[in-house]
Order: C-alpha cells, then sequence, then structure tokens
C-alpha cells in the first residue's frame, strides 16, 4: 500500500484550496527556476530513470517521447507541447480530479515539460463536458499569469511560455493525439495518417508532443523528490504511483493514487470496500476502461495491477479504469452495449471501423437474444480481428478488443442462449382442448 508520504495528489478529494495559494502550501510552484536551472537535457535525462510510463493508456516511456523533439527548432516552426485532458474513455475519471482539485500541479508541470521540450507554447485541450472543470483550469492558468509564472519570463526562469485552454466538443475521437490536432486546428476530429509523427509534423505542421494530463502532474514531483524515489515504488518497469479509478459493483467506488502493481484483491479491500456480495460474486473485471479485453475474476483477483502484468493476461492497464462486474451482470449485454460505443464514436474516415463497427453491434445484439447461429461466433471472432490493426487510429483496435475477450473467455455463454433460443422455438405448440 502507498504510503501517504509517497503521494503526489494531495489533493485529490479537494478538501483543501485548489487555487494558487493552497497550491503552495502544498508544494506546488516552490523554487521551479531551480529545477530548471539544469537545463532541458538533465530533465529529460530524470525523466526517463524515473521510468514514468504515459499515463493515458499506452504505457510508452514518457522521457523517451520527450527525446523525440527537435532540440534546436527552427525558425517559424517552433517545437508545442499539447495535454490530452479530453478523457472521453468510459470509466475514466482521474483527469478530472487533477483538474479540479490540483490544476497548478498541471499547469507547473506543462512549464517543465515544455521547457525540457523547447516547446514555445502548450495547448490543454479539455473535454467539452467538463464544464466546471474548465472554469477552473481558466482561473488556475489566470493566476499563474498574473503571479509571473507563466508568460515572458516564466517562474524567473529567463524562459518565455505560454499555455491555452482548448475546449472540445465532446468527440471521443478527439482523444487520439492527431485527430486531437486536427480539432485544435479548427478542422473535423478525424486521426491523420503516421508518419509522419507528431515529433515531426504535428500541430501547425510544427514537432509537437501530447502526452496526458496525469503524465505531465506527476513531474515537478519527481524532479523534487529525485528519479530513484519514484523508481522504487512498484515492479521494475511499472513504476511509480498511478490513480485507479475504481467503479461498478463495488462497495465504494473511488478514484485513488495507490503504487503500481499492486494487487487487484488489495486495491479492492482497502479502497473499494471489497466486491459487493463478497469475492465469490465476482465475474469479471474491465481494468483499463472499455477499450481493453475483460478478465475473468479467477485471472485477475491476486493479479498485480501494472501494464505487463494485464498485457499477459491479453487484457491492459490503460488509463487503470476498473470497471467490476458481479454475477448480476448480463456479460454479453455489457459488451454489445460498448459495441454501440464505439460504432457511436467512429469517424467514419477508414472503411473496416466505419462499416466494421456497426456490423459487430448488430451480431452483438444477436448473440444477446440467441437469434444468431452458432457459427456466427467465429465469424464475428474472423471479423473483429480483420478490423484490428487495419485503421489509421486505434479505435478499431478499441472497437475489437471487448468483443475478442468476451468470445476468448464467455464462448460458452453466448452458446448457452442460442442453443436455449433453438430448444425453444423447436418446442411444438400446445394443442388447445375441444
Amino acid at each position: 500500500m502507498l504510503a501517504d508520504k509517497d503521494r503526489i495528489f494531495t489533493n485529490l478529494y479537494g478538501f483543501q484550496d485548489w487555487r494558487l495559494s493552497g497550491a503552495r502550501a502544498r508544494g506546488d510552484w516552490d523554487n521551479t527556476r531551480a529545477l530548471m536551472a539544469d537545463g532541458p537535457d538533465a530533465i529529460i535525462d530524470v525523466v526517463k530513470a524515473s521510468g514514468l510510463r504515459g499515463r493515458g493508456g499506452a504505457g510508452f516511456p514518457t522521457g523517451m517521447k520527450w527525446g523525440f523533439m527537435p532540440k534546436e527548432p527552427k525558425e517559424g516552426r517552433p517545437n508545442f507541447l499539447v495535454i490530452n485532458a479530453d478523457e472521453s474513455e468510459p470509466g475514466s475519471c482521474k483527469d478530472r480530479e487533477i483538474i479540479r482539485h490540483d490544476p497548478h500541479k498541471l499547469i507547473e508541470g506543462a512549464l517543465i515539460a515544455g521547457f525540457a521540450m523547447r516547446a514555445r507554447a502548450a495547448y490543454i485541450y479539455i473535454r467539452g463536458e467538463y464544464v466546471r472543470e474548465s472554469e477552473t483550469l481558466f482561473a488556475a492558468v489566470a493566476e499563474a499569469y498574473a503571479a509571473g509564472l507563466l508568460g515572458k519570463n516564466a517562474a524567473g526562469s529567463g524562459y518565455q511560455f505560454d499555455l491555452f485552454v482548448h475546449r472540445g466538443s465532446g468527440a471521443y475521437i478527439c482523444g487520439e493525439e492527431t485527430a486531437m490536432l486536427e480539432s485544435l486546428e479548427g478542422k473535423p476530429g478525424k486521426p491523420r495518417l503516421k508518419p509522419p509523427f507528431p515529433a515531426g509534423a504535428g500541430l501547425y505542421g510544427c514537432p509537437t508532443t501530447v502526452n496526458n494530463v496525469e503524465s505531465i502532474a506527476v513531474v515537478p514531483t519527481i524532479l523534487r523528490r529525485g528519479a530513484a524515489w519514484f523508481a522504487a515504488i512498484g515492479r521494475p518497469k511499472n513504476e511509480g504511483t498511478k490513480l485507479f479509478q475504481i467503479s461498478g459493483h463495488v462497495n465504494k467506488p473511488c478514484v485513488v493514487e495507490e503504487a503500481m502493481s499492486i494487487p487487484f484483491r488489495q486495491l479492492i479491500d482497502e479502497h473499494a470496500g471489497g466486491i459487493r456480495g463478497g469475492w465469490d460474486n465476482l465475474l469479471a473485471v474491465i481494468p483499463g476502461g472499455s477499450s481493453v479485453p475483460l478478465v475473468p475474476a479467477e485471472q485477475i483477483i491476486d493479479a498485480p495491477m501494472d501494464f505487463d502484468t494485464l498485457r499477459d493476461l491479453k487484457s491492459g492497464l490503460g488509463t487503470a479504469a476498473i470497471i467490476v462486474m458481479d454475477k448480476s451482470t448480463d456479460v454479453v449485454r455489457a459488451i454489445a452495449r460498448l459495441s454501440y460505443f464505439y460504432k457511436h464514436e467512429s469517424c467514419g474516415q477508414c472503411t473496416p471501423c466505419r462499416e466494421g463497427t456497426g456490423w459487430m453491434w448488430r451480431v452483438m445484439e444477436r448473440l444477446r437474444t440467441g437469434e444468431a447461429d452458432l457459427s456466427e461466433i467465429d465469424l464475428l471472432e474472423d471479423v473483429s480481428k480483420q478490423i484490428e490493426g487495419h485503421t489509421i487510429c486505434a479505435l478499431g483496435d478499441a472497437a475489437a478488443w471487448p468483443v475478442q475477450g468476451l468470445i476468448r473467455h464467455y464462448r460458452p455463454e453466448l452458446e448457452r442462449r442460442i442453443l436455449a433460443r433453438k430448444a425453444a422455438e423447436a418446442e411444438p405448440l400446445p394443442v388447445a382442448a375441444e
């Protein structure tokens, strides 16, 4: 269990003031100039040594990603940092808590990360439905400017850095980094073909790095406390603290900061009050937001919650948005509902996704009611694999994986529904008495 002294987000629940005075009392903006004095390359080296992996879902090493940016920006092509606060993944609700209650951690992190990547400015792309969070963020940015922490001589460092907040319009696809860049440029949020990658040609054709809110917000604390401190938490290659979002059939749904690699059972018992109806009532868990395959109870119950363990279970940590399902869940209906979500949110640019997501949802509905044929289970799995990996962005993968997980672990339930329906239809109708 993570010790209180190791927590980064000490105002996660909003018991203290989110404003600049409250943030400074918690240690934010404490001699930020000194953190920047060692230079951009030294900051990147510390982030690399800490083992920080992206907290937006993919888990790519953050320091390595920063290192892809040009070290000498060209005239007319400045470097940019874009912070993904879109958070539209069903089950995910951690970034909103950072923005609501600890926005200055994000703003200070943006300045330091931007300086490390020689970025002229940063843009925070926030989900359109986050109305109150947006108001808090706008106010916090204004405070930072008024205090000289942003602008021409940011935090007294001599570095010029500007920060802009941009509200999205509620499109899930804009959580994909290149679709987000398109949206920031005022165009429809549709993913770009890669290459070129954003580090070569991103926002306005300039070198750009896109990072998640949590990835950026933890950086100042890592620099203050040292890479070795952060790297000592969790298992190798899964270092640090993580915000876990626990929803579904638990007694106390919550967002909590914990050590990476904490066992699932310990996480649920200590923070979420246990499974509703007890551990024997657990059916399955979606461990990383709706886009990752579910994992049956017996496989996840004692599993360490980190990137590598969940990958080995053929799922993923994702954003650590844990959706718990007990035995009252109609698991086929649940996955069918997710299939509808991905059908609805597809931008329609790629044929496998545009046509395939709707087709998968219609087959899932027929499997839910038992109207399908047994052969359609294998057909559905085959089509899902034709969608996976054949689209510009990962939305096709996100739509395919929940369906693949259902077939992998709950094929007997799909077969039972089909056979039960066929048996019911084959029964002769009762003959009325003369």
